[in-house]
């Protein structure tokens, strides 16, 4: 080594290049990465994207509601026979009928001796009124006409004897027909006497009141201890081996209902159905409601049947008529006629027909409607005259209950 060469010395920034250099290639894949990481979530983003439209793009209908068939039921029409039957509503109502309670005191009531559900026979005592002022005023008004007839029986005897001496000229004439005229104005106050006697003996057989039939006790309206005046009810009896069904019909139906007509009364309260004839028929209409009186006589011995209750007759009227049965929910109801929807080939028609009849859940339509025809029940009021439908068939029998041939119908009356 010569003297000019001098060692080499690193600086202390030559001392950290190795390391800058070590670090500067990892600096780089770093820089790198992160588009790399954005750009792999944006291609996922719009993958996910495009797959929920194209989801939510092949859920989309893209035909017409209104050129799709329209889901409906349809229930074939059936062949079948109609009878009219025309229905009214009345009451049952008992034989004899009878509001007790006194007629000519007014007095507080002593006792009730009858509750509801009680027989009783005729004169049967059912309550009782305090009568003491009734019954004292009966014994001086008694007093007083024994008082009167013993004064006319006198004033009788003493008439005989002075007409005994006017025979002889003892008395005058005038004297004579004095006593005679005593007499009578005595047995004229004797009657009088008498007559308000048998009043206040009415007012006092009236504290006592008996039952005026045999029957059975309907209701108690009054206990002890009330104050009733004359017309006020205490109990109310009934007679109800025989029921007199009532009901009023149209003047219309005059001739529906003669004398021994066959009626069909169906019992509310007991659920029971009997055959009865008319027994009564007014003669003349309300003037007011313009409606004729009807009565049908049931026997009921047995007292099963309630009174004063709901009851609904029905009469047939005339023969049997060929009709075509639907059912009530496949049509539209207007007077006289029915709008109903035919299905014909996926296809549904609007078409009106003249009605018979129904009972129950059955119309009775003219057989210009052809058995077998399929009519639109669910879904009518959505359908209109023309659309297309896709008809869901369901079994008659399983949703009605067709009458057999000799059935009868309520018939439609008209307006």
């Amino acid at each position: 080594m010569t003297s000019m060469e001098k060692p080499v010395q690193n600086s202390p920034s030559d001392d950290l290049m190795p390391s800058l250099h070590s670090t500067e290639p990892l600096s780089r894949a770093s820089s790198l990465g992160v588009p790399s990481l954005i750009a792999a979530g944006v291609v996922v983003v719009l993958g996910v994207g495009g797959a929920l439209v194209w989801r939510a793009q092949s859920r989309i209908n893209q035909v017409a509601l209104a050129s799709a068939p329209k889901p409906v039921t349809a229930i074939a029409a059936r062949e079948t026979h109609f009878r009219p039957t025309r229905t009214y509503v009345g009451t049952l109502r008992p034989w004899i009928e009878a509001s007790v309670g006194p007629q000519f005191i007014s007095a507080y009531v002593d006792t009730v001796l009858v509750r509801p559900g009680a027989t009783v026979k005729r004169n049967d005592v059912l309550a009782t009124l305090d009568c003491r002022n009734a019954s004292a005023s009966t014994l001086a008004v008694a007093a007083e006409a024994r008082a009167i007839d013993a004064r006319q029986k006198a004033f009788a005897h003493e008439s005989a004897r002075v007409q005994t001496l006017l025979e002889g000229g003892f008395v005058s004439p005038n004297e004579a027909e004095q006593k005679g005229a005593q007499s009578a104005a005595e047995e004229a106050q004797l009657a009088s006497q008498r007559a308000k006697l048998a009043a206040t003996t009415l007012e006092v057989s009236d504290c006592a009141l008996r039952a005026p039939f045999d029957g059975e006790i309907a209701t108690r309206t009054v206990d002890p201890g009330a104050f009733v005046r004359p017309g006020t009810a205490i109990v109310s009896v009934v007679d109800r081996n025989t029921v007199r069904m009532t009901f009023d019909v149209p003047e219309s139906d005059f001739d529906v209902v003669p004398m021994t007509t066959p009626v069909s009364i169906h019992v509310d309260a007991i659920d029971k159905t009997i055959v009865g004839l008319i027994a009564r028929r007014s003669p003349s209409a309300d003037p007011e409601t313009r409606t004729v009186h009807v009565e049908v006589d049931l026997a009921n011995s047995d007292r099963e049947i309630p009174v004063n209750t709901t009851g609904e007759a029905k009469i047939e009227v005339g023969g049997l008529v060929p009709a075509t049965a639907v059912p009530l929910v496949a049509a539209s109801i207007s007077g006289t006629k029915a709008t109903i929807f035919r299905v014909d080939g996926g296809v549904v028609h609007k078409a009106t027909f003249r009605i018979e009849g129904e009972q129950g859940s059955d119309l009775f339509l003219e057989t210009a409607l052809k058995p077998g025809t399929r009519v639109v029940t669910e879904g009518r009021a959505t359908v209109n005259d023309g659309d297309r439908v896709a008809a869901k068939e369901i079994s008659y029998g399983a949703q009605l209950s067709i009458r057999p041939p000799d059935a009868g119908g309520t018939q439609k009356v008209q307006p």
